[in-house]
């Protein structure tokens, strides 16, 4: 483009928005302090609007969630419950556990006690034993009996 050309269009265009505000300020139909109030009354409308969509959904969430609580408040409550009573239930396992394994433990103890008092026992006895020297099995036979000619 040349410089012609270039001081051609921002004449134009002054030119251009000039006439423009020319024609708005003649044949607007309200004056500017009308024009601001209603674009002002626009807004404060739509602000207004804004705040009462806002309310309203946070009242029909609130209302929703007041609605779903006490359900989830009972459910809560069950889920409480029933982990006392497993925690509870553990503790009597476990507690039965441990007697148990104490029981067996002491019978176990008492067994390997005695076992172990019959083999020194035992061992005491073959020291203290001699071999039996000359020792004679007889077998005797009955005799018959023999039957009686009548």
């Amino acid at each position: 483009m040349t410089a012609r050309g270039a001081i051609g269009f921002v004449f134009g265009s002054l030119v251009g928005a000039a006439c423009g505000v020319a024609a708005g300020l003649l044949m607007a139909p309200r004056s500017g302090a009308e024009s601001r109030a209603m674009a002002a009354d626009a807004l404060n409308d739509a602000w207004d609007s804004a705040i009462d969509a806002y309310e309203h959904g946070t009242q029909v969430v609130t209302e929703k969630v007041d609605s779903v609580r006490p359900s989830v408040d009972a459910t809560s409550d069950e889920l409480r419950a029933k982990v006392d009573l497993a925690r509870e239930r553990m503790d009597q396992l476990r507690d039965s556990l441990s007697e148990t394994v104490a029981t067996t433990s002491a019978q176990v103890q008492d067994a390997v006690s005695t076992v172990t008092e019959k083999v020194t026992e035992v061992a005491a006895e073959m020291e203290n034993a001699t071999e039996a020297e000359g020792v004679h099995v007889e077998v005797v036979e009955e005799p018959e009996e023999t039957e009686v000619a009548d």
